[in-house]
């Protein structure tokens, strides 16, 4: 098993006093891995990232970054190898790429012999002298990255970095987060609210719901543990005739809704059977679509 970047202990935290925002978060994000921090809006993801980079202070608890406590003593040191992205990146719009990522790497005393790398990870070395007026907002979000990657990182924060995108640059943020931690090693937290993103990009997963981890593990255990009960669509030529002959099959929970046949099977295996079954009985099958049921995994622990 790997070790822990981020491990935390028993963490709280409060805006005020009649209700803990954080309570009893125990965040395990193992060395290597992209991690996906989900939850709801309001769930306290933003709150969580903002105590894990010291921008607000703990009430109690431990917060362990890279095997060391995290403290007033330790902080800079070990934000030295944390990099962040938190919502919208801060840009000079009236300047160039490439004038400020100089800015910030002056700022935190960092060569400039960086930035191009930087500019050449995120795909950006044929805008780097555009000004960022005229980038699209995917084109600021890599930048945003660009800028958080400059003290070359161990751990890069990202806080909802697909938000506002459209579906290329969703895309291309998905595929550069991927790339990065695959070529270089880096460990990444996401937090985001959309399962679909969390499914498709991250490894681990950590839910969380009004301040308390709900459910952390790897996004595969997770697969694994909603196996059953798989949702199946199936577009027919014969509906009634294809749900008496499913209904004779196994006694399956069998329903029609919007000209689609809707079935549930315990596993991928009796998808099968339905087929061999239906083809047997002279039913042309158009289109067999399987349901994400983690959707409804995830909506039933973070629903009140």
């Amino acid at each position: 098993m790997n070790p822990l970047i981020i491990d935390t202990k028993n963490f709280n935290f409060s805006y005020n006093k009649t209700k803990n925002d954080i309570e009893n978060l125990e965040l395990k994000v193992p060395k290597g891995s992209i991690y996906g921090f989900l939850g709801p809006n309001g769930s306290g993801k933003s709150t969580t990232i903002r105590l894990l980079l010291g921008l607000l202070e703990k009430h109690s608890g431990t917060v362990v970054l890279f095997g060391e406590k995290f403290n007033q003593n330790t902080r800079l040191s070990i934000l030295d190898k944390v990099g962040a992205l938190i919502e919208n990146p801060s840009l000079y719009e009236h300047l160039p790429a490439v004038d400020n990522l100089k800015i910030s790497a002056n700022y935190r005393d960092i060569s400039h012999d960086r930035i191009n790398e930087v500019l050449e990870i995120v795909k950006l070395t044929h805008a780097k002298n555009k000004k960022i007026k005229e980038y699209s907002l995917g084109m600021k979000q890599r930048l945003g990255l660009a800028i958080s990657m400059l003290s070359n990182p161990e751990l890069i924060i990202l806080d909802e970095p697909t938000n506002g995108l459209d579906p290329k640059g969703i895309i291309d943020m998905r595929a550069l987060i991927k790339d990065l931690n695959k070529r270089y090693g880096t460990t990444i937290f996401i937090s985001s609210h959309l399962l679909s993103e969390i499914e498709k990009t991250c490894t681990h997963v950590g839910i969380i719901r009004n301040g308390k981890m709900l459910y952390q593990d790897t996004v595969e255990a997770l697969k694994e543990s909603n196996g059953t009960n798989i949702k199946v669509d199936l577009e027919v030529n014969k509906p009634l005739e294809a749900m008496l002959i499913l209904k004779n099959l196994k006694k399956l929970n069998t329903s029609l809704l919007d000209g689609f046949l809707q079935i549930k099977v315990i596993n991928k295996e009796e998808i099968t059977e339905v087929i061999d079954a239906l083809r047997i009985g002279k039913i042309h099958i158009y289109q067999v679509s399987i349901k994400n049921n983690l959707e409804d995994f995830f909506l039933s622990i973070t629903e009140n």
